[in-house]
């Protein structure tokens, strides 16, 4: 790619600023006194507070016990995606996602959808369609440095085309947040992913719905509205974040 073929989106009203307000929030986050090394912590809390509401979007369980057994496998295939998530394995998924996006993909549907496809073969491996093939090397392309907008941008545009893409066969919403996830952190925008914007999005499931709806039909505004959603979820998901660890600090 020549020209940054995201750098249009920051004209969208509204976009800019969202994205400032997100990142400010996020770095207030990273520098409360329980994260600068006690960030283990409130990361692995984050993690599972994030794998259960991205779940409960799916339709999975809503109410779970961090040691409980459940046979949902929506529910369980987003606490696996959250789990790999985690301080132990965040550092390896982001090397990963850095330079092979599409492997990483692969990754988190297999860990996504394990319970979901009859078909053992399907785990990891897109729909056989070109246009889903094009997306997504696009989106490896704007992953690994095609693009220079700002995380909170580049993480709301990889997730909506995820979203609105559906590359795999199950497990899509889970693999687009777990995305958006990995694009904070191998960014920096939220490198110890302290941050939990899945619980905004649950609480404004409609929003949610409707506005990656409309960013599929890709009109401007509906782009636009999407991308200052995303960015509003990492604004109050990092409240969320302080919330946590304000509590671990006491």
């Amino acid at each position: 790619m020549s020209a940054d073929p995201l750098a249009p989106l920051l004209d969208l009203p509204d976009v800019h600023h969202a994205a400032e307000m997100a990142r400010d929030a996020l770095g207030v986050v990273h520098r409360h006194r329980a994260n600068l090394r006690g960030w283990d912590k409130t990361s692995r809390e984050a993690s599972w507070r994030a794998g259960r509401s991205s779940a409960a979007i799916e339709g999975g369980s809503v109410e779970l016990k961090r040691d409980a057994q459940f046979d949902d496998p929506i529910t369980e295939g987003a606490i696996r995606v959250a789990q790999a998530l985690d301080t132990d394995g965040i550092d390896q998924f982001v090397s990963v996602f850095r330079r092979a996006p599409a492997q990483a993909l692969a990754r988190l549907h297999t860990l996504a959808a394990a319970g979901l496809v009859d078909d053992p073969n399907l785990l990891g491996r897109p729909r056989a369609e070109p246009h889903i093939a094009q997306r997504l090397d696009f989106l490896g392309q704007v992953i690994t440095g095609g693009s220079t907008v700002p995380a909170p941008v580049l993480a709301a545009v990889v997730h909506g085309e995820l979203l609105s893409l559906s590359p795999f066969t199950e497990g899509n919403g889970v693999v687009a947040r777990g995305a958006s996830r990995l694009v904070a952190a191998s960014t920096g925008l939220d490198p110890h992913l302290l941050g939990v914007p899945e619980v905004t999005w649950l609480k404004r499931i409609s929003d949610y719905r409707e506005l990656s709806t409309t960013f599929a039909t890709g009109d401007p505004s509906a782009i636009g509205a999407w991308i200052v959603l995303c960015c509003e979820a990492m604004e109050t998901g990092a409240v969320e974040a302080l919330s946590i660890a304000d509590a671990v600090s006491g």
